[in-house]
Formats: structure tokens, C-alpha cells, sequence
């Protein structure tokens, strides 16, 4: 797809999707009774998926990036999620707007399913139906992974939920506990599943299709702990051998910065399953200038993501040159010490007033892939100890992400996972040097097991996989969670922050007006406790 007809059909969505929602907040019971007709119920859902991405704040709360030096500039909100502090700013990126966003894009959710329920729920409508609820539950989803705890069977009476509207117009004041969230989601995943018709979408990579659909249920499902469930459904969106929808990286080789931030988002590629355009300056952060005091430097690229000692890199590992790393992402970084970025989540921007230089920011997030979802079928298959299967997958992985021709490509076997992970040594939660850094955590996993030995050391390897398979999308902070992994953040003069396992901080703070408004807000540590 050329970029300039792919440029339209983004800001298209982007402002329909806005102005909708917008619409929809202000003048909820005129639309919701001009809700009559299946193609203005089918065109209506478009304002059913938020226009924000959780990227920011969850790329700046976890370990992908790293403490450059307070000679460089950083942003109030950046600054704020780098101490996991509460956030006072209200921009796109900001807790406040995704809270807001999202809310408003379930109660878009809501009014469709009350006008296609008002229309007797004809089987016509069952596309619509389900991408409705699968709408609601993505949001929640993201809101959970934001504003809440890692799911954990353990506490999920005692940890806080989130408000889950399920009726147009009707506000729902309590949160209730992670239990009954996760209860309400896996119940409109359910419904929706067999409901699924692509017929009424028109721009299917952009909506909950059947392939994006399952990929959605397999991601919830591993995070839920229902490891049957995410393979199966893993299996449905990728196929039992995905290797011909797997993204083709050697297409990337030949070309620069700008050119791969077209074509990884192209949504023409089979291994792009769900394409989600938002409001939000992660693209830029990921290189500018204003933001450099934190991000993926050197320090973090050459020991603990790209370039750290990995089966793809030679034994010394440390350096992302050709000659010693096979993995393809690897050599088509770009930027400077400060931020080294590869171009998957890239800034496009929508000019209001191209003379005075104004407009809107936006990003790409390819949130359902092929690739991601195979490592969530590999996760579930370890924890369901099917090496042999897991094995096969990571080679699968391999095989797509790393050059055969190089020296470093590897063949997975169980026995060779098993030596290498033992050869490593357990990074330490504060690396005092890049020598003590390593892609093997000590891992305190949250309300679930993993067996010393080959099944932790599989688990190390694709949690490894997926760090650099979702670099700026935030995915890796929920990993940080869910497996209890300490890391520190460095600031400026003072003794390294630490974020530990079963952190509180790690469900980021409800806004403050939400608060105000009379809404139980995060806990955190008392200074009492913390000395405890």
C-alpha cells in the first residue's frame, strides 16, 4: 500500500473515531435513537475503539530504557512514570486521557449493543455484536493493564478492580475486585467469539476480524492463566504452522528509517492481524531530543535488549553489529546513544496549519501480529510443559527474526535452551556495570509457578523474545508484572529507585478527578510498611 493512500485511511479512522466519540459523549440520547439501521450500527462501532495507546506510559514504567544523565531534558509526565509517581499532566499520553478515552469508547460499545438488543438481536447483526463486546473488553483490558495489578488468583479478591459498564448511559461508581474484571472481560470475549462475521467491516486490519479476535482471546487468556485456552486460541488466529504469515524481515534489510515505518505497518501484510491508530507522541519520544535524559541507549540496547548475550549474538555479546548478531532487527537500528530505536512505532503527522507547523500527532500500533502471538502460544505451552511444541515455535521465531547465512543463527533444542540459560549468570536488580546485566531475571511470578530448571529457562528465553519483539509497545511492563521482576530506575543524585516484585506502583494511579469524585483510588506503601 502506497503511503498516501495509507495516510488517508488513518486520519480518516483517527477523526471519525474522535468526532464519533466526541458526538457520542455530547449527545448520547439523540444518537443512540438514531441507532435505527444495521449500516449506521456497523458504522457507529468505529467510535468503539479508543483513540489513545497505553505505550508511554508502560514503555516509561518498565526496563526498556535506561538513565542517560540529567544533562539531558526530560518531560514532566516522562519524569513522572519514570518514579513511578503520580502523573499531573493531561496530555494523550497521560493516565487522565486514557482513562477518559477509553470509558468513552465502552460507552460507544454500550449504546451499539442496546440499539442492535432494541432491534431484537437478528443474527444479522451478529458481526456487529461481537465486534461490539470485543470493543468493550479490549478496552477494559487496556485499562486493567494500566490502572491495575497483574491478574493473580492469589489476590484477585483483594486487588482492585475497575468499573465495567455494561449499560448505555448508566455509570457504574465501583470498581469492584480483579476477580470480577477479569470475570466480566472473559465474558464478552466469550459471547463475542462465535459470533464473529467480517462482512459489515470494511477495513477489516483496523477492526476485531476473526484472525485479531482470537489473537485478543489467546493474549487474555495467558494473562488469565488459562494456558489451554491461549494455545488454542492462539492456534486459531496463526494456524498450527504460521511460518508463511510470519513477518518477512528480510524486506526490511534494503530499506531506511522512513521506508520501514510504512511498510512494517502496512496493512496489506498477513502477519499484521489488528493495525490501532492513536493520539500520542511515543514515535516521537522514541528519538527526540526532549526526551533524552531516559530512553533506549546504548546502555540498554548493547547489554540487556539488542546487543545483549543472547543464542542469536556471539558469546561476548554486547555489540549489534552484523558479524556477531543474526537477529535482523538488530541491524536496522537507528538514532544515537541517547535513544536507538527500530521504526515499529513511528510518529505520522496530521498538520492543522501547515505555516504555523501545528497539528496532530499520531502513531501506528500494530497491537495483534502473527509474531506476538506465537510467543504467547510458546509461553502457554511451557507453562503447560510441552517443550517439544515450545521448541518447535521458538524455532518457528528463529527461523523468521534471524539471518540463516549468519554464524550466530540458532537451532533450538531443549538441551541447548538449558545450556545456554545455565551458562548465564542472574542479573542483579541493579546493575552497577553493563558487564552485570543479563537477559536472565530472577523471576517471582505472581500467583502461578515455575519449576527451576527447564521450564524457568524456557520461560527466561521467551520472555527475552518478546522484550525485543514488542520494543515501544508496552507490552513489557506487563511481563515485569505478571513475573514479579525487579529492575531499577536511575535518577538523578539519589540512591537507584526500585521497583520489586508485587510492586503497588505497578497499577499507575486512577486520575486525580476520578479520585476527587469519590472513586477508591491505587493503594501504595506507607512509609510505615515499607519499613517493615
Amino acid at each position: 500500500m502506497k503511503r498516501k493512500n495509507y495516510i488517508y485511511i488513518l486520519f480518516g479512522l483517527l477523526a471519525f473515531t474522535l468526532t464519533a466519540c466526541e458526538d457520542y459523549l455530547d449527545k448520547l440520547p439523540d444518537d443512540r435513537a438514531s441507532l435505527n439501521t444495521e449500516e449506521k450500527i456497523s458504522s457507529f462501532i468505529t467510535s468503539a475503539y479508543g483513540t489513545r495507546n497505553p505505550a508511554f506510559i508502560c514503555e516509561y514504567s518498565g526496563d526498556n530504557f535506561s538513565f542517560n544523565g540529567k544533562t539531558y531534558t526530560a518531560q514532566v509526565n516522562q519524569e513522572a512514570l519514570w518514579k513511578w509517581e503520580d502523573v499531573p499532566t493531561e496530555g494523550n499520553d497521560d493516565p487522565r486521557s486514557q482513562w477518559n478515552n477509553y470509558y468513552g469508547a465502552i460507552g460507544a460499545a454500550n449504546a451499539a449493543l442496546e440499539a442492535i438488543a432494541d432491534m431484537g438481536n437478528p443474527a444479522s447483526l451478529n458481526g456487529q455484536r461481537a465486534e461490539a463486546l470485543l470493543c468493550r473488553a479490549w478496552s477494559m483490558f487496556r485499562l486493567a493493564n494500566i490502572f491495575c495489578m497483574a491478574y493473580n488468583p492469589e489476590k484477585d479478591e483483594e486487588y482492585l478492580g475497575l468499573p465495567y459498564p455494561k449499560v448505555a448511559g448508566e455509570t457504574v461508581e465501583e470498581r469492584g475486585t480483579m476477580k470480577e474484571l477479569y470475570e466480566n472481560i472473559d465474558a464478552d470475549i466469550e459471547e463475542a467469539l462465535p459470533l464473529i462475521d467480517e462482512d459489515h467491516i470494511k477495513v477489516p486490519k483496523y477492526h476485531f476480524n476473526r484472525k485479531a479476535s482470537y489473537a485478543f482471546a489467546a493474549r487474555f487468556n495467558l494473562y488469565y492463566m488459562k494456558w489451554e485456552k491461549a494455545i488454542q486460541y492462539a492456534t486459531e488466529a496463526i494456524g498450527a504452522d504460521p511460518r508463511a504469515v510470519l513477518r518477512d524481515w528480510t524486506e526490511y534489510v534494503p530499506l531506511g528509517s522512513a521506508a520501514i515505518a510504512d511498510a512494517y505497518v502496512n496493512s496489506a501484510l498477513a502477519c499484521n492481524l489488528m493495525l490501532h491508530p492513536a493520539y500520542s507522541l511515543m514515535g516521537r519520544a522514541s528519538w527526540s531530543s526532549i526526551y533524552r535524559r531516559y530512553g533506549h541507549s546504548s546502555k540498554s540496547y548493547g547489554y540487556e535488549t539488542f546487543g545483549a548475550i543472547a543464542p542469536w549474538t556471539r558469546p561476548a555479546g554486547g555489540s549489534t553489529s552484523a558479524s556477531y548478531n543474526s537477529l535482523y532487527k538488530a541491524q536496522k537500528l537507528y538514532g544515537s546513544s541517547p535513544n536507538y530505536r527500530f521504526p515499529s512505532v513511528t510518529e505520522f503527522f496530521e498538520y492543522t496549519d501547515k505555516t504555523g507547523g501545528t497539528g496532530f500527532a499520531h502513531i501506528v500500533d500494530a497491537v495483534f501480529t502473527t509474531d506476538e502471538t506465537l510467543l504467547v502460544r510458546i509461553e502457554a505451552e511451557i507453562m503447560m510443559k510441552q517443550y517439544d511444541n515450545a521448541v518447535r515455535d521458538m524455532n518457528y521465531w528463529a527461523g523468521s527474526h534471524c539471518n540463516p547465512s549468519s554464524s550466530y543463527f540458532p537451532t533450538f533444542t531443549v538441551e541447548s535452551i538449558n545450556e545456554f540459560m545455565e551458562s548465564r549468570p542472574y542479573a542483579p536488580t541493579y546493575a552497577e556495570s553493563n558487564k552485570d546485566k543479563s537477559l536472565r531475571k530472577v523471576l517471582h511470578p505472581q500467583g502461578f509457578t515455575v519449576e527451576s530448571g527447564t521450564q524457568e529457562n524456557m520461560i527466561e528465553l521467551l520472555l527475552h523474545m518478546r522484550r525485543l519483539e514488542t520494543l515501544l509497545q508496552g507490552l513489557r511492563f506487563q511481563d515485569l508484572k505478571r513475573y514479579g521482576i525487579e529492575f531499577a530506575h536511575e535518577i538523578p543524585d539519589e540512591d537507584p529507585l526500585i521497583f520489586e516484585a508485587g510492586d503497588l506502583r505497578g497499577a499507575i494511579q486512577i486520575p486525580n478527578d476520578v479520585v476527587n469524585a469519590g472513586m477508591e483510588p491505587n493503594p501504595r506503601k506507607t512509609a510505615s510498611a515499607s519499613q517493615e
